[in-house]
């Protein structure tokens, strides 16, 4: 049984203010129109300027505001724009209407590991990822200890990545991800990982990072977890917010939808 984790935490701001405020937000892709077979095949028609494109509006005026301390889930089908939501809020996307303002320091959980390099070691990977999240070598060191308890992995922990399961990369990446409290959580399915025992952990460690003020955006395709864990939620669907309101409402919405 790990021990449990002591997550340091940084200045939550004020809360007259939200925490992310989504305003008329619209994100457009331009999209090739014609199927290419290769790299090499769109690559010419590139330099040759043969290629045509048609717009994709993956989000289009989506608005909402998300307060402190609270859990806020994102809903809705394939395709419907969840992740390029959470990647908008995250800053890894610009809108191409509308802005986004998110008043604290964000911690994106959007593609765990993704950092990661699967040659290293874990020991190794802790600190490669945790430096790309903006922590310090010496604060890594001093939670080193609970960031492996927390993942279960103390007995891996100087094996090469490449010989962990997608289970046990995942802890790790949470684990460190998680490591101390930020302001804003960005979460994109990272619960769709791992074991039973694993996704709750995750969910206490959200919880625990509402119970201390923060901000926390879930994007989940399970209706029930997120009817049962955020306080409101979106239905996103075809780019639109088809449903806005307390959680439970908007799933019981979309799953009759669904159905």
């Amino acid at each position: 049984m790990s021990e449990a984790m002591v997550v340091p935490s940084v200045a939550v701001p004020g809360t007259t203010q939200a925490a992310v405020a989504v305003e008329s937000l619209s994100v457009r892709y331009h999209v090739p129109h014609e199927r290419t077979v290769s790299l090499k095949e769109f690559a010419i028609r590139w330099a040759q300027g043969r290629l045509s494109y048609v717009d994709f509006w993956a989000l289009r005026d989506v608005g909402f505001e998300v307060g402190w301390g609270e859990i806020f889930g994102i809903v809705g089908p394939n395709g419907a724009g969840k992740t390029t939501l959470l990647k908008t809020i995250a800053g890894v996307l610009h809108p191409t209407e509308g802005r986004v303002v998110v008043r604290g320091e964000r911690a994106p959980l959007l593609e765990l590991g993704a950092g990661f390099h699967p040659e290293l070691t874990g020991r190794e990977n802790v600190y490669l990822y945790g430096t790309l999240l903006g922590n310090t070598r010496r604060e890594l060191g001093a939670r080193f200890r609970s960031i492996v308890d927390f993942a279960e992995l103390r007995e891996f922990i100087d094996a090469p990545l490449r010989t962990y399961s997608s289970g046990m990369v995942a802890r790790l990446a949470f684990a460190v991800a998680t490591s101390r409290l930020a302001p804003v959580l960005l979460i994109d399915e990272v619960l769709a990982v791992g074991d039973v025992h694993f996704q709750e952990r995750c969910r206490e460690r959200m919880a625990e990072f509402r119970q201390q003020g923060a901000c926390v955006l879930f994007v989940s395709h399970d209706p029930a977890l997120v009817g049962a864990m955020c306080q409101r939620a979106v239905w996103l669907e075809g780019g639109r917010a088809r449903a806005l309101g307390p959680a439970p409402d908007v799933v019981r919405a979309y799953v009759a939808s669904a159905r």
